[in-house]
């Protein structure tokens, strides 16, 4: 999230926050696509982090881009930690290790998804090779201990970096070292949110394995292919993971509300500052536990869209769904995961069909994959098959679903083609992660230094 949200309205109940959610709902030829992508940058000479200041830094980068751009600073405490355009359309923001996100427009195809995603790595580019840098492709940062690793001045990455270790014992990973690629999708009513958040939990340990592409930590295998997705078991269980209650078949937007309130908050925004309120529920904040604490000590709703942006599902409800299991990756993949999703989720037929294929698995089988995923990527087992078997049957579904939605490029090409690159996975039977595992064991000759070269931006 590039900037953190001030509205100063005041929360009256319950039925303001469901609002809230439910607000999100549109109609089918309003929906759109919004993609978000992050990349570790890196020094050509040597492979070795990028810091935040300096002629050669991250804020310059930042600053070579709203040159370059014309686009918004987002300032925090002084310091230009984003870019926002100005008429929201597109955001660049910094995750806490120096990871470069580019929070996509809100767009129709994946068409333009890919070349949105074209144009801003060619932008990038421009900017940061004169520096002598250039952007990794990884989902987990292969070579800088987390000593190593920059930390960026932003004050709510302050806050979670005094946290995560109370809560989890990968929090810190996850902040510092991981690089995801990400979609925003829309639904039409609180049933349609129901199917799509059903069926993507569902399959959410599916794209973590077409995607898994994070098996080297500290220079060396680290025993996973994606060692993103088994950081998320141990980060901050209260606030990340598969929420069993989603699979209820009357789950809504108040009962995630429900369980929203019970979480605990990173922080409020008054007078243009950060407060830590990692002590408080925001059913506590609710009930005036804060009165004493901070100025205004009562709850707006930019306190309550800010709070939600803070909570890590595997999938997650804001006013749109976002997916959130895929290690980050090289270009193609930046418009596969979109695809993917697009797919199964934004036609009708389509999304009917996924729901069929998902109906019988209850949380305990999703669990279960979920948590054999990340070691075993598409190997792993579901019932009597593998999720290699599984991922053919999906990824028919989504390339049916692409099919169906007929949107075409100038040359008369559909969105299918997008999917290339997770059906070559399907078909040779191994993820990304396992192609580098084998080049670091043959012709990387035991080194992850080859990796900046062929998986750099």
């Amino acid at each position: 999230m590039a900037r953190d949200t001030t509205d100063f309205r005041p929360i009256e109940g319950m039925d303001e926050l469901v609002d809230y959610l439910a607000a999100g709902n549109k109609p089918r030829d309003k929906w759109r696509i919004g993609t978000e992508h992050e990349k570790f940058p890196f020094y050509v000479d040597g492979n070795a982090p990028v810091p935040y200041g300096g002629d050669r830094g991250i804020r310059a980068i930042l600053e070579g881009m709203q040159t370059k751009l014309g686009w918004d600073p987002i300032i925090d405490a002084g310091r230009i930690i984003g870019l926002v355009e100005p008429t929201g359309q597109g955001a660049i923001s910094l995750e806490p290790g120096g990871q470069f996100e580019l929070s996509g427009a809100p767009l129709e195809t994946i068409h333009q998804t890919c070349r949105e995603g074209n144009a801003h790595l060619a932008q990038v580019h421009e900017i940061a090779e004169p520096m002598g840098i250039r952007f990794l492709g990884l989902g987990g940062s292969p070579k800088w201990t987390l000593a190593e690793t920059p930390r960026m001045p932003k004050s709510r990455y302050d806050i979670m970096t005094a946290y995560m270790p109370k809560v989890g014992t990968k929090g810190l990973d996850m902040m510092y070292r991981t690089c995801t690629i990400q979609v925003n999708l829309d639904f039409e009513s609180e049933a349609d949110m129901r199917r799509k958040m059903q069926v993507s939990l569902k399959l959410q340990p599916l794209s973590t394995a077409l995607f898994a592409n994070s098996p080297f930590t500290d220079g060396k295998p680290n025993g996973m292919q994606s060692w993103r997705g088994d950081i998320w078991r141990d980060t901050d269980n209260q606030r990340s993971g598969l929420l069993e209650f989603c699979f209820s078949p009357e789950f809504g937007f108040a009962d995630y509300a429900e369980w929203a309130l019970d979480v605990p908050m990173y922080f409020v925004i008054r007078d243009g500052r950060y407060h830590d309120m990692t002590h408080m529920t925001f059913r506590q904040f609710m009930a005036g536990d804060a009165r004493n604490e901070i100025t205004d000590g009562m709850p707006t709703m930019g306190d309550w869209a800010n709070h939600l942006s803070t909570l890590f599902p595997d999938v997650r409800l804001k006013r749109f769904l976002e997916m959130r299991g895929a290690d980050g990756g090289p270009w193609r993949r930046i418009c596969a995961l979109p695809a993917f999703w697009v797919g199964l989720l934004y036609d009708a037929e389509t999304l009917d069909a996924a729901e069929e294929f998902t109906r019988d698995w209850s949380y305990q089988d999703v669990r279960a994959m979920r948590d054999t995923v990340p070691e075993q990527g598409i190997s792993a087992p579901f019932r009597n098959a593998t999720l290699r078997e599984v991922g053919r049957e999906v990824l028919a579904l989504s390339r049916q679903g692409l099919v169906n939605r007929g949107r075409k490029n100038r040359d008369g090409f559909d969105e299918a083609g997008f999917l290339n690159t997770l059906d070559e996975v399907v078909a040779r039977g191994t993820t990304s992660a396992e192609e580098m595992l084998n080049a670091y064991n043959t012709r990387w000759g035991g080194s992850i230094e080859p990796a900046f070269l062929e998986y750099a931006y």
